[in-house]
């Protein structure tokens, strides 16, 4: 009940809720598990080995670090405990090769790519059978009464994987062939991925059935760029968070803030510049300005035969936007495609400025006028069907205003065929309201920031003492002591810094260098009528296609030089700390080779 509610408190919709304990999941994994063992993918052994409790797999002795005398889990560094027992295995070794050939032949089936390409490094050092029972326990599904063999249950990755088939029916009814299932997206964690991208297509191909199209793989969202945890006590409650800030414009930030696929650190601060910037100013306020106008001017009613003869370039753009929007969903690219949608309104906001519909009406211009507001008033219609899958609500409030509703014909009549209509508006209620305590956030944030570091030193400390690291702690604390201050020697005058230019870039193209791991090659809009070439070395932490499109903060005025043979124009800020590299980023969008001072 808690997760149904969770899913219906954020507008998430689903066909059908099941849980692993569900008798037509048990019938359907003891149906599998026969499949596979006359088949002879399955057989019967003993299982030696280090298990993780709490990944709830086995890790392979080479793939431990031993640590005073302990062997821990080299995905979640946690204590492992070595067990012995017969279980029955799953034949993953057989499926090496075929498993290569279809991510081969399926380039896209893991997004983001630089996933898969982890996926097929790990299968090509070759695969271990899988251990898929267990005997040490009672709970899990029993395997099916030909086996003759009680004391084993399935365990885990079997069991849970299979929810996917036996939510379909499969396996329950034996005609069902999971039609359909090739066009299935798997959302899943990064730190599940191997289960999802080995274990699964090879039971898949076992069972003789169609795979999945895609894993779309999401990353972390972190706090001060550490993970979450109960121990270091910052993890945030999301329902908590939608409560106070609202559920569609949560939505909107977790979608829009960070590329699919990355670990985005969360900030309120920069969640409240979201929602005043983006959804209340560039989307509520262009609504509110079209209502009101339109009400003025034309008693809420508006032609539509007058568009193509004064707007035709700007029909042709908000189409082409609103294309390009749509075309980042199926590539998982959804904060482009929130990015683009949100260009659309920026857009029209711009083009109000310009025309200044108060003058074409004061200078008798009402054609015109009605054509401009007409096709504000279509393109926002048309942007609703879009703006439904991130903000559904929102969304259908957005439509309201043109008595529209959201339903897949109305898709096909306004969307995708973008035809434009005559309309008679309506006032809806304000889509959005602007928060005003962003300065009291600051400083709640910065005092979270501060008990959250001195939490983090006492456990550390705490786990140094149960070490036996008593003296470390000692001696670290004299060396804190007798830190010096600053010498004057580290600091540089303003006029030192003034000499520095630096400068938001906006990143148009991005390629690999070839004989380089570590490099690219950025093509980066600094204002200038040109594109500057800058070679970064961030090709181990972002994929090229990951940072078309993102703003960056540049050093402009740094000497030219060349790397790997190629000139670079510049330098790429960015953070690094002992896990990855961050870019620094302007939390506003700016208009290119705008200034930072």
């Amino acid at each position: 009940a808690i997760f149904k509610n969770q899913w219906d408190f954020f507008n998430l919709d689903y066909d059908g809720f099941i849980r692993t304990t569900d008798s037509e999941h048990q019938k359907c994994v003891q149906n599998a598990f026969e499949i596979m063992f006359e088949k002879g993918d399955i057989y019967k052994g003993t299982y030696s080995g280090y298990y993780c409790v709490s990944c709830e797999s086995y890790c392979a002795v080479s793939k431990t670090d031993n640590m005073n005398d302990k062997v821990l889990c080299p995905d979640c560094l946690r204590e492992t405990t070595l067990l012995e027992e017969e279980s029955y295995f799953f034949k993953l070794s057989a499926y090496e090769k075929p498993l290569l050939d279809f991510y081969a032949k399926n380039p896209e089936a893991i997004l983001p790519i630089y996933r898969k390409n982890e996926v097929t490094s790990f299968i090509e050092q070759g695969l271990l059978d899988l251990s898929i029972t267990r005997t040490s326990f009672e709970w899990g599904i029993p395997l099916p009464k030909k086996m003759n063999d009680p004391k084993h249950v399935v365990y885990v990755w079997l069991d849970a994987l299979l929810n996917y088939a036996s939510a379909l029916g499969y396996l329950n009814d034996l005609d069902n062939k999971m039609a359909h299932f090739e066009r299935a997206r798997h959302i899943v964690g990064k730190d599940i991925l191997r289960f999802h991208a080995i274990y699964w297509p090879a039971f898949l191909m076992s069972l003789n059935l169609p795979l999945f199209k895609q894993l779309c793989v999401h990353g972390w969202w972190t706090i001060e760029g550490v993970k979450m945890s109960k121990s270091l006590g910052n993890v945030l409650d999301a329902q908590k968070l939608a409560m106070e800030y609202g559920v569609e414009e949560l939505r909107y930030f977790l979608l829009r803030e960070v590329p699919f696929g990355q670990d985005g650190d969360f900030s309120k601060k920069a969640l409240v510049e979201r929602i005043n910037a983006n959804l209340n100013n560039d989307l509520g306020n262009l609504l509110n300005r079209l209502l009101g106008m339109a009400k003025k001017y034309f008693n809420y009613s508006l032609k539509s035969d007058k568009i193509t003869a004064y707007y035709s370039k700007e029909l042709e753009k908000v189409h082409q936007i609103l294309d390009n929007a749509n075309s980042f969903v199926p590539k998982m690219q959804l904060h482009k495609a929130l990015e683009e949608l949100f260009n659309i309104y920026d857009f029209l906001n711009k083009l109000i400025a310009k025309e200044e519909p108060w003058v074409l009406h004061k200078n008798n211009e009402s054609e015109k006028l009605e054509a401009l507001l007409s096709l504000i008033a279509n393109t926002l219609l048309q942007s609703s069907f879009l703006l439904y899958a991130f903000m559904p609500k929102s969304a259908m409030k957005l439509a309201s205003a043109f008595r529209v509703e959201i339903t897949p014909n109305n898709y096909e009549r306004f969307f995708k065929a973008k035809n434009l209509q005559d309309m008679v508006l309506q006032d809806t209620e304000p889509l959005f309201s602007k928060i005003e305590k962003i300065e009291k956030i600051e400083k709640i944030e910065k005092i979270e920031k501060i008990e959250k570091i001195e939490k983090i030193e006492k456990i550390e400390k705490i786990e140094k003492i149960e070490k036996g690291e008593e003296a470390l702690v000692e001696k670290a604390e004299k060396k804190e002591k007798e830190k010096a201050p600053p010498t004057q020697e580290n600091y540089i005058s303003i006029e030192d810094f003034k000499k520095v230019e630096i400068k938001v870039g906006l990143i148009k193209e991005a390629q690999r260098i070839e004989k380089s791991n570590k490099l690219l090659r950025l093509k980066v809009d600094l204002g200038e009528n040109r594109l500057r070439q800058i070679i970064s070395g961030i090709a181990l932490d972002y994929e090229p296609e990951s940072l078309v499109g993102q703003m960056v903060c540049v050093v402009a005025n740094l000497k030219p030089a060349k790397l790997m043979g190629e000139m670079s124009e510049g330098m790429i800020l960015a953070v690094r700390d002992s896990d990855n590299l961050a870019l620094i980023s302007p939390t506003k969008e700016k208009i290119a080779g705008s200034l930072i001072s």
